[in-house]
């Protein structure tokens, strides 16, 4: 069961999970799928609801309890120490209590994903861990099956995206995808209707759209600024756009992703 440890100075190789490591690097330790960190109590709760399971916790005096309740079941150390110290471990203050060293699980298919969702959303190199944390967390509220990322998206798991999604990255479904033709391949084979958000001279108005929308539809978001690739826009079975007033001809991508999602939920 989880034990509590008191700290009094940093020596401890275990606490190298939170010394200032970056996504990239914590991404790269810990084990086959690397780490990431989960940040207050809650997020850490979604995240064991998710059978995701922890290396370590990191608590400030007032949340170990509460640290050891969550993560009773497994043989881990809860690490607890003064504040100044834990601020000179991490780099800054534990103002959420608790960070939680977590083994990140591995990836499903893109094919087990599909063969159980009738709504995906695709995110085309969407590099802003703040947009793709906003965007998991409108999935997880307004209802989505799944999320497909490509290989140059941000990684869900990335502590900001985590911070900004309320630990709905550690809820909903996700997966990196391949390049386009094979990805489109999988769509076509599950039956999916691919409907790329972009603004085109073709563009169908998402209302209409939605209005008679698939049984099976895979939404496509890309990044701010260039939107989505030519190889995206080819894949594409519609392209829909948004309607908007007063000139404004785009949405950021966070909340482009809500409007659609709420337009097609079933």
């Amino acid at each position: 069961m989880a034990h509590h440890v008191s700290i009094s100075d940093l020596a401890d190789p275990r606490l190298a999970d939170y010394a200032h490591l970056t996504d990239v690097a914590l991404k790269k330790s810990g084990g086959e799928h690397g780490l990431y960190l989960a940040e207050s109590l809650l997020v850490l709760q979604r995240a064991l609801r998710a059978g995701h399971v922890p290396r370590s916790v990191l608590a400030l005096g007032s949340s170990v309890d509460e640290a050891l309740s969550a993560v009773a079941e497994f043989d881990v150390p809860v690490f607890a120490g003064p504040p100044e110290l834990l601020e000179e471990l991490t780099g800054y203050l534990l103002h959420r209590g608790l960070i939680a060293s977590m083994h990140r699980p591995a990836l499903p298919s893109v094919a087990s994903l599909l063969s159980v969702s009738t709504r995906v959303v695709i995110l085309e190199n969407v590099v802003d861990p703040t947009n793709v944390g906003a965007i998991f967390r409108s999935v997880a509220a307004i209802g989505a099956d799944a999320v497909l990322v490509t290989p140059r998206c941000s990684d869900p798991f990335y502590r900001r995206a985590i911070r900004v999604s309320m630990g709905t990255v550690l809820q909903v479904p996700w997966t990196r995808t391949d390049d386009w033709p094979s990805l489109r391949a999988a769509l076509v084979e599950a039956s999916f209707h691919v409907a790329a958000l972009a603004l085109t001279e073709d563009a169908v108005d998402l209302r209409s759209f939605a209005a008679s929308a698939p049984e099976r539809v895979a939404l496509v978001l890309g990044t701010e600024g260039e939107g989505l690739t030519p190889e995206a826009l080819a894949a594409a079975d519609t392209v829909v756009q948004v309607p908007m007033r007063h000139g404004i001809d785009s949405l950021n991508v966070a909340a482009a992703a809500a409007v659609a999602m709420y337009a097609l939920a079933d």
